[in-house]
């Protein structure tokens, strides 16, 4: 084999990498006799692709794609002379940061210190341990959802006492099942409000507050009442 210079050898393959004007590869070629050159290879193999190209979707995958339904509606609106002012949410959420500030004080307090020894904190996973710590044994074994009586300790529910506590004790940055399940609060408290039939019901407060602090303090401004 003969010797040939560099300088020849890319002068000789310069052609063929610069650049051809587009062209139809498809046409004036047979293609029953085997390529002889990159152009007339490239000709067979666009002679073979479909003009087009249907991609192939599983309906399966589609469907269950479908079912994923993340709720992102906002609440039901107050009914005329129902929402609160804007200064009315503001003192809230202020009051509402104090108490907050007051739980991480106390929350500190109690880490450093021992139980007594007649207390028994419930496993994290065991939610009927912490009904029962929280709730009080007998509240939590009659099933009672009224006011606290010297008989029957307990949480007040009637005031929402219990959701505001809960609340208090959220710590931010809220994980993604908490910021799903407090915005299902606040809508379901904006639906409870249409059924209430007098502006007047000592209902209409708590279910403002609720709905209030949720969107409010806990940044989900698109459920917030328009100040009346």
């Amino acid at each position: 084999m003969a010797w040939v210079p560099a300088e020849s050898a890319v002068e000789e393959l310069m052609p063929r990498l610069l650049p051809v004007e587009p062209c139809d590869l498809t046409e004036g070629f047979d293609p029953s006799v085997p390529p002889r050159t990159p152009q007339e290879y490239l000709r067979i193999e666009a002679a073979q692709c479909p003009d087009v190209v249907v991609a192939q979707i599983d309906p399966k995958k589609l469907k269950r794609k479908q079912s994923v339904n993340i709720s992102l509606s906002g609440c039901q609106p107050a009914p005329e002379g129902y929402s609160p002012t804007l200064q009315w949410q503001q003192q809230q959420v202020a009051q509402f940061s104090t108490v907050r500030q007051n739980v991480n004080k106390h929350r500190s307090h109690w880490k450093s210190q021992q139980l007594d020894s007649n207390v028994t904190m419930p496993k994290s996973e065991d939610e009927e341990g912490w009904k029962k710590f929280c709730l009080g044994e007998k509240l939590c074994a009659d099933g009672a959802v009224g006011p606290a009586t010297n008989e029957s300790p307990g949480i007040d529910y009637v005031q929402g006492r219990w959701l505001y506590a809960l609340l208090a004790c959220l710590e931010k940055p809220l994980l993604p099942e908490a910021h799903s399940l407090i915005r299902q609060l606040a809508r379901r408290c904006s639906e409870v409000r249409l059924l209430v039939d007098s502006k007047d019901d000592e209902r209409v407060p708590a279910l403002n507050l609720l709905i209030c602090l949720v969107s409010r303090y806990f940044d989900q401004r698109d459920l917030a009442d328009e100040p009346s």
